[in-house]
């Protein structure tokens, strides 16, 4: 059973929202012991969550979630001293005690770049994350969505092309990394990526402005736009969770996950840095859509709700996440209010507890209305209408 798969499994009264947790109070630290493939690890941290086995969730200084299996802790103690984030200072020594030789830091307003690819590629990622941070708060708290700061500098690591970049994301994703441009770990709360240009010469590159208009010009291509719109995809996850819109390791519908960041994701290939536009036409998604419309079953909409199966499913995760966007597209266009209260009771879920299928259709259904067919009809007319 690996991490991921243990860490579903219901636990109990000691979950508590993570980024709560740490503003609400400071705990004392714990020390655990963990043996795992003969190797021993002292990890001290927060107890965010602790199942009826004995297994826990723990959350360290940097923002790691650690899921630790009952036959792998071999001891357990408490400290004194508080439990506290790291600073800014705090997480800039451990990144560079962490990563390779060679990594570098570029500091923006609410991100840490840790990179060993060129300096102006990392500036041109810090001002990308910078816009979407600034954007995705606007569009919340405009819709009365009450957002707060993350406790921790938001990590980006940029790495100097795919090779390196797999080798770092690997261990996590296993294969399905090679297809992947842009990962968040909700494990180690990071978005990491690769250097999308391929330019070395930027490397050597005297003049500054000249190497940020060459990379203007690459990645506003047509060709580039989906990529610039998985790295933004991956951010508006990482924002997410770190602003209070969802709670890391809860149970969070991926298709509001998922919807919310195709969502944002819609690149501007018009625009000179690659990406400015939120809650566009994402018309890739849209086609897709349509297409499984010609054989899309009666109960897509409450099987989209009421579990991940789909997404999970290579036959189906293609039409899953297009009518997550089209969902979220149709919801916060035409019944906002309505959900962002659905959205605000999903921000208030615990970490590592789990609802039924049943149970997670009676918590939309609250918000969005009983009448899911008439919901479903509403639906599929506005997206049948819509211009691609």
């Amino acid at each position: 059973m690996n991490d991921r798969t243990w860490v579903r499994r219901t636990m109990t009264a000691g979950a508590g929202f993570v980024l709560a947790l740490w503003a609400a109070s400071l705990p004392a630290i714990e020390h655990v012991e963990r043996t795992k493939d003969g190797k021993v690890v002292t990890l001290s941290g927060q107890i965010v969550a602790e199942a009826e086995d004995g297994g826990l969730l723990l959350l360290t200084a940097e923002g790691t979630l650690w899921p630790l299996q009952p036959d792998e802790i071999t001891s357990r103690k408490k400290d004194d001293q508080p439990f506290r984030p790291l600073t800014r200072e705090g997480m800039i020594a451990r990144l560079q005690a962490e990563m390779p030789a060679g990594f570098k830091i570029h500091t923006t307003a609410n991100y840490i770049i840790c990179y060993n690819t060129s300096a102006v590629y990392a500036q041109w990622c810090g001002a990308l994350y910078e816009r979407l941070y600034r954007g995705f708060r606007n569009y919340w708290e405009n819709r009365n969505i009450e957002l707060t700061d993350p406790v921790l500098p938001l990590v980006a690591l940029v790495f100097d092309g795919k090779e390196s970049y797999l080798r770092h994301v690997r261990p996590e994703l296993g294969e399905a990394a090679n297809s992947i441009v842009g990962f968040y770990s909700p494990m180690s709360n990071r978005v990491s990526m690769y250097d999308l240009t391929g330019v070395e010469e930027l490397r050597l590159a005297p003049d500054r402005n000249r190497s940020m208009a060459h990379i203007n010009q690459i990645l506003s291509q047509p060709a580039a736009g989906a990529n610039v719109a998985t790295i933004v995809h991956e951010a508006t996850h990482q924002l997410a969770y770190n602003c209070g819109l969802q709670t890391r390791l809860a149970d969070n519908p991926v298709w509001v996950s998922e919807g919310i960041a195709v969502y944002f994701e819609t690149p501007d290939i018009k625009n000179s840095k690659g990406w400015s536009s939120i809650g566009a036409v994402n018309r890739s998604r849209l086609l897709q859509f349509r297409k499984y419309l010609a054989n899309r079953p009666g109960n897509s909409l409450a099987t989209l709700l009421q579990d991940d199966k789909r997404f999970r499913d290579p036959t189906q995760a293609l039409d899953a996440y297009a009518e997550a966007w089209a969902l979220n597209y149709f919801l916060l266009k035409t019944r906002s209010r309505d959900y962002a209260a659905y959205l605000r009771e999903v921000a208030g879920k615990p970490a590592a507890i789990y609802d039924s299928p049943a149970e997670r259709l009676a918590e939309f259904r609250r918000f969005l209305g009983d009448d899911l067919e008439k919901l479903d009809a509403d639906f599929v007319r506005y997206l049948k209408k819509m211009n691609p």
